[in-house]
């Protein structure tokens, strides 16, 4: 399953953006999409507001879930967006090229495993946040049966995957609690590892659960509003 992109792999990108774009419209490319949006819908249920994606691609998961505005640091990708009416800017999470206080709400799936420095671009997510505002994150877990085939192509030499840094859940909401995020909700699927049968309807839980591969985690400002943080080994 392809990622979005990092400064680091927007030339790869750039050179595979069409190809990558058509995997979605294949049987486990449409399967995939629609657990992952179904995941980011149970964690967030309303896209309400003005709502930025960061490594926003060809903009698939952004025109789904009715964003209207991505940034990315591959041309080609973004092209492939802009023709699904997204807004585009090139550029990279870690220097958004936005004023303060901007959005309702940041989206970014598959995307910190290829920043360079997740923290600062936390920072700037919680600078273009308003007070209130929600960071949605997508992730595939490095102990979870899609993380663990990408960090084998990793090991294998892999183009793109031998450039990202997987991690686990724990590792996401630690590195958020240091920006200064607590974790509000969040939703498990992709349970069945890459090759198998697509399960259709999706299967989707609420919180953090063991063994998927793919998790939601909606988080806000630890000092915003009054909900008590989940745990997120739910």
């Amino acid at each position: 399953m392809p990622y979005a992109t990092h400064v680091t792999t927007a030339g790869l990108f750039d050179r595979v953006a069409e190809d990558y774009d058509r995997w979605y419209d294949t049987v486990e490319g449409a399967t995939v999409l629609e657990a992952e949006l179904a995941c980011l819908g149970k964690a967030v249920p309303r896209f309400c507001g003005n709502w930025l994606e960061i490594g926003v691609g060809t903009g698939r998961f952004a025109a789904a879930l009715g964003i209207a505005e991505g940034i990315d640091p591959s041309p080609s990708m973004l092209a492939i967006a802009a023709r699904r009416g997204i807004a585009t800017r090139v550029g990279t999470g870690e220097n958004l090229p936005y004023p303060s206080g901007m959005c309702n709400g940041v989206l970014m799936v598959a995307v910190l495993c290829f920043m360079k420095d997740v923290p600062h671009a936390l920072g700037e997510c919680s600078r273009v946040l308003r007070p209130d505002g929600t960071l949605l994150i997508g992730h595939i877990p490095a102990d979870g049966p899609w993380g663990r085939d990408y960090i084998r192509k990793a090991a294998e030499g892999h183009p793109l995957y031998s450039q990202a840094r997987f991690t686990t859940v724990d590792d996401v909401v630690g590195i958020a609690a240091s920006a200064g995020f607590e974790l509000q909700a969040a939703a498990s699927g992709l349970f069945q590892p890459p090759g198998s049968p697509p399960r259709r309807p999706p299967e989707v839980r609420s919180g953090v659960v063991p063994g998927a591969g793919f998790v939601a985690l909606a988080l806000r400002r630890a000092t915003a509003g009054s909900c008590a943080p989940v745990d997120p080994r739910v």
